[in-house]
């Protein structure tokens, strides 16, 4: 009877030490992405933002510039996107429509890579 409990003791050890292991690395990871986010609102005048689940790969963070550039940065999962969007003071949007979305300004290389097949350009 006592070294069951000992096992069970040791194992619910073992599970918390993993645990705090997990929540520390998804912390790093929220960490660096926020640097990122912030990184590309500095050099956007900056930032606004939309989460967009991805199933099993994660979560994207959609970005938009206040000068109208665009990029995006996926997270594992959704809790660490939204940590490193708080982390990061980033103005988060519920869906990427309207007034957001007016915002992203496309230059040529956009339009050729959304359109090129369609209007008898070359494959990229």
């Amino acid at each position: 009877m006592a070294e069951t409990q000992q096992t069970e003791q040791s194992d619910d050890a073992d599970e918390a030490r993993a645990l705090a292991r997990r929540k520390a690395r998804d912390e790093r990871r929220a960490a660096r992405l926020a640097k990122q986010i912030g990184a590309f609102a500095g050099r956007h005048g900056g930032a606004e933002g939309q989460l967009a689940y991805l199933g099993q790969a994660g979560t994207r963070i959609v970005l938009v510039g206040a000068d109208g550039g665009w990029g995006d940065l996926v997270a594992p999962s959704h809790a660490i996107a939204s940590g490193a969007a708080e982390k990061a003071g980033l103005t988060l949007h519920e869906s990427f429509d309207g007034e957001f979305a007016a915002k992203v300004r496309t230059g040529p290389y956009e339009w050729k890579r959304m359109a090129g097949l369609q209007l008898g350009g070359r494959e990229i």
